[in-house]
């Protein structure tokens, strides 16, 4: 059984369902107008499609909440398109297709920790760890002389992964890699 909140209660992270889809809130506002009855302006994510929409609900309108549950769980390994995570507590295993994980691929390595968000039974995604620690598996030698400190190169790393990162990281050194923008964040 769902509950229900007024929309002058919601809160950054919250998720509902509304028009038959599993919205986190991102953002909203409420507008009291000098005529007429108070709104609010919302904006909304799409959790099965990533898509984002803006929504102005009346200050009176009720929306159900949608309880997301989150498990930890390791990446295992992938045959072909099958992706396979362990549950840490239960020892179960979960399969998901490449299709459903798409653009957090390139961050997946043996033994990765996840959280998986699901809706109901239903998989709505993976959420990876703010960084990653990556192995670079070949880069081109830094040019002696070259002291420009913004001066890069591009590095392969263990998962296949071509980032750009600084001339002094050399082959089989670990980075670290932000799963925001698959950019260089350090040394480890």
């Amino acid at each position: 059984m769902a509950t229900s909140i007024n929309v002058n209660d919601f809160k950054t992270g919250v998720t509902i369902l509304y028009e038959g889809n599993i919205f986190t809130v991102l953002e909203f506002q409420h507008v009291k107008p000098g005529k007429g009855s108070a709104f609010v302006r919302s904006k909304l994510k799409n959790l099965r499609t990533g898509a984002i929409i803006d929504v102005t609900f009346n200050s009176a309108t009720k929306v159900d909440t949608a309880l997301i549950e989150k498990q930890n769980m390791q990446f295992l390994y992938n045959m072909g398109d099958i992706y396979y995570f362990m549950n840490m507590d239960t020892y179960d295993q979960l399969e998901l297709n490449k299709s459903q994980i798409e653009d957090q691929i390139v961050f997946l390595k043996e033994n990765l920790e996840v959280l998986i968000t699901s809706y109901n039974g239903e998989i709505l995604g993976i959420t990876l760890p703010d960084k990653i620690e990556m192995k670079v598996t070949s880069t081109e030698p830094g040019v002696k002389g070259n002291t420009t400190s913004s001066a890069q190169k591009d590095a392969t790393l263990e998962t296949g992964m071509v980032i750009k990162v600084p001339l002094f990281i050399n082959d089989g050194e670990k980075v670290f890699v932000s799963t925001k923008d698959g950019k260089y964040v350090s040394r480890v």
